[in-house]
């Protein structure tokens, strides 16, 4: 079976470093969704205005396994510990493909592109290539009662993160609120742990540089590219 992109998704995450590690942890990153020529099809989305959330079926661009590893290294386990493939979320799959739960802000209708979805809590980068949507279904899609596997046994990795007014003002409040939920998130890999490191990744059109000390994430820099 041969798949094709039915739209790609508009980030202010050109790069894959900083990006959530799962769709909902940063509720506020918005991600629209433009429709291949060909899809731009109003009647494909009637109904789905009723939906408050949906699936996004996509696919990992940036990572192609040359072959299928049984096992992977997730890092969240430290880089180390290797887990089975179908037991993880890794980006290294058999066919790299990925599932998002968003919720649907709205659909608008623009000049350029149609018809597009505004979406909310995305995990993923800019030009990522969609394959499907398929509405959430509350009464079925929701397991109260689920185990969570070694995702539950992890420590809190959440930071503190300090801005300061000089460099918050460089960013809309939309902007801001996004930039502190990705941060808080802690961005490093978990197998580094280095108190004097400065990092540093691509937002919309800034380049952000930070350091962490225990808890607390401070931000030194925000320059416009």
């Amino acid at each position: 079976m041969e798949i094709k992109p039915i739209g790609y998704i508009r980030t202010a995450f050109p790069t894959k470093f900083g990006l959530p590690r799962q769709s909902g942890l940063c509720k506020s990153i918005e991600a629209t969704l433009v429709f291949e020529p060909e899809f731009r099809v109003p009647e494909a989305l009637k109904g789905l205005e009723k939906y408050s959330h949906v699936w996004i079926i996509w696919g990992f661009s940036e990572n192609k396994a040359e072959k299928f590893s049984p096992t992977v290294r997730p890092p969240r386990l430290g880089g180390n510990t290797r887990m089975g493939v179908f037991a993880t979320r890794s980006s290294f799959r058999p066919n790299s493909l990925a599932l998002s739960c968003l919720k649907l802000e709205k659909i608008e209708k623009t000049e350029n592109c149609g018809h597009v979805l505004r979406l909310l809590g995305a995990d993923m980068m800019d030009g990522t290539p969609v394959y499907d949507i398929k509405p959430y279904l509350p009464h079925v899609d929701s397991v109260p009662n689920a185990l969570g596997g070694f995702s539950t046994e992890i420590d809190d990795y959440t930071k503190d993160v300090i801005i300061s007014k000089k460099l918050e003002e460089k960013l809309t409040p939309q902007l801001l609120l996004c930039l502190r939920e990705a941060l808080s998130q802690d961005p490093r890999p978990s197998y580094i742990d280095d108190e004097d490191r400065i990092f540093g990744f691509l937002f919309d059109k800034y380049e952000v540089k930070f350091k962490v000390e225990g808890k607390t994430l401070t931000v030194l820099e925000i320059e416009e590219l």
